[in-house]
């Protein structure tokens, strides 16, 4: 395991154990995950258990009414699960033009999705897991009942989030308010926040396998919420809704495969990127050459992935194409000595928290959920907990345009999880959440591992940049000067954020193939924690 060397000093250290591990940014959450690991459940049994507990422990990322991806390591065959939902059937462009809107927005009643991640929780249960799913979401019942003290990265998200949505207007958004600042207030650090509605919502999620959510007296209660505020969701489209099991793609680099969810999810974005910057030099340490060349890499593909990514029937160019090295050695050509501003390829004719679980069994899980954009639409139904996600967002009201807003379509979705293989054994599950960083963290965490030997550890607290767009990108305050300016010479408009930004906050399990050892790193930019046993 070469990836366990690293010449950068991280803030943390590497955890090892052999029994088994979960790593998510969230300490009591990570602890729920190893009860369960520790009352006989498997990495899939403590990876719902996680999830769960974090709708609660982190509910300014994801809730109950997101959505979820998963990728599951068992038997030696990596698994793929989708669970974004599609768009309500009456949620057409001409019943969002008629609200008065050029454009999907972001916040409200109108860019709400099916949730997808109740769906995910039960179908993992009853594929792979040992326990019910009454037994695996007991924790996150019990912390939304008694209730738990805010950590110092959760307070302060949770405060943005209130001042934003001060904000919004409109009587639908105060059940929001209801539930996240009960006391007129948002909770800070330290205080103790629970949520009677949530824990019912969990125990109704529980003993049902997730069907009262979408067919029974909760599904009822979003739809009765809807039609009183004008939204679109219905109980049919809830009833209707199913997760889907997909093939993962997959690209070779430098000996290793790197595993995501194909579209709609944005994570070939990351092997496209992967696969244009192995076509250029050997990389090099902390040079600005190699920098440079990983953000035209990445530029390049992004530009791409924005431009064709949708539900994977409806993109006008394949996914194995976009993913083939002819096509990288086509965009790597596109690189020069200074920054570009890409324009899509011409087609040829014709708000996330991630977790990672591993037992010593050797199965692992690499598990994605979000509302997005924070607590998500703003839209919390009452007396439940139920956030609902504001994924619709991401559609477009151009007609051409391979993302247009359909009924019962699934849209680009940022959200995905990544897992490592080498001759056909499991490195591990990894991820790296935050909106449009996802791709781009996983990519620097892959090039920090395999490039430069970082362990996992060193490869999370590295120095993040962020492609913005165009000649634009931001960088950590602890990105070197040096590389800095050199960047800027050669054409990079680069902004240093002195708070530190949106970089992403990632997790890693490694896994040695000989002796089973677990090797885990945990994102020191949030309250993350490897639990491990």
């Amino acid at each position: 395991m070469d990836y366990l060397n690293h010449p950068f000093p991280s803030q943390r250290h590497t955890v090892f154990a052999k029994r088994g591990m979960v790593a998510t940014s969230q300490p009591l959450a990570a602890q729920a995950g190893l009860d369960i690991l520790k009352k006989g459940g498997n990495a899939i049994d403590a990876a719902i258990a996680t999830a769960a507990a974090l709708t609660v422990l982190e509910p300014t990322s994801n809730g109950i009414g997101g959505d979820a991806f998963a990728l599951v390591w068992v038997k030696g065959e990596l698994h793929g699960l989708n669970a974004s939902g599609p768009s309500p059937e009456l949620l057409t462009a001409e019943a969002v033009k008629a609200l008065g809107h050029e454009k999907m927005p972001k916040m409200g009643l109108t860019p709400i999705t099916v949730p997808g991640t109740p769906a995910a929780w039960a179908e993992l249960s009853k594929k792979f897991g040992r326990l019910s799913l009454e037994e695996t979401l007991q924790p996150a019942i019990s912390y939304a009942e008694e209730g738990y003290p805010l950590t110092p990265i959760l307070g302060k998200y949770w405060g943005r989030a209130y001042n934003a949505y001060k904000r919004l207007e409109g009587p639908e958004f105060a059940h929001w308010f209801d539930t996240f600042a009960p006391n007129g207030r948002p909770p800070e650090i330290g205080d103790i926040w629970r949520s009677q509605g949530h824990a019912d919502t969990l125990r109704a999620i529980a003993k049902t396998d997730a069907r009262d959510f979408y067919e029974g007296e909760l599904a009822q209660k979003m739809e009765d919420f809807m039609i009183e505020y004008g939204g679109f969701l219905r109980k049919s489209d809830l009833a209707s809704y199913q997760v889907e099991w997909v093939k993962p793609i997959s690209t070779s680099y430098r000996g290793y495969e790197v595993w995501e969810i194909p579209p709609n999810g944005q994570g070939m974005v990351a092997l496209m990127a992967l696969n244009i910057f192995e076509q250029l030099e050997e990389p090099k340490w902390q040079s600005a050459d190699t920098y440079h060349q990983q953000i035209e890499a990445m530029k390049l593909a992004f530009t791409d992935g924005q431009a064709y990514i949708t539900e994977q029937k409806e993109m006008p160019v394949s996914v194995e194409h976009l993913l083939s090295k002819d096509y990288a050695a086509i965009r790597a050509k596109e690189v020069n000595d200074k920054a570009i501003d890409p324009k899509p390829y011409e087609l040829p004719s014709g708000g996330t928290v991630y977790l990672a679980t591993a037992d010593d069994e050797g199965n692992m899980v690499s598990f994605i959920q979000s509302n997005y954009m924070g607590f998500g639409s703003g839209i919390v139904i009452p007396g439940t907990g139920i956030s609902l996600q504001n994924r619709g967002a991401d559609f477009t009201l151009e007609e051409n345009h391979p993302n247009f807003l359909k009924p019962g379509k699934r849209t680009y979705h940022t959200i995905i999880p990544g897992f490592m293989t080498k001759d056909k054994e499991a490195v591990g599950p990894f991820g790296v959440m935050g909106g449009y960083m996802q791709p781009q963290g996983h990519f620097q965490v892959v090039s920090n591992t395999i490039d430069f030997l970082l362990n996992p550890q060193a490869a999370l607290d590295m120095p993040r940049w962020q492609w913005i767009g165009g000649k634009k990108v931001q960088v950590e305050p602890e990105f070197p000067n040096y590389l800095v300016q050199a960047l800027q010479r050669k054409g990079h408009e680069i902004e240093v954020l002195p708070d530190g930004g949106s970089f992403g906050r990632g997790q890693i399990i490694w896994r040695n193939p000989q002796t089973g050892v677990l090797a885990g790193g945990t994102e020191s930019r949030t309250d993350g924690m490897i639990a491990a046993w």
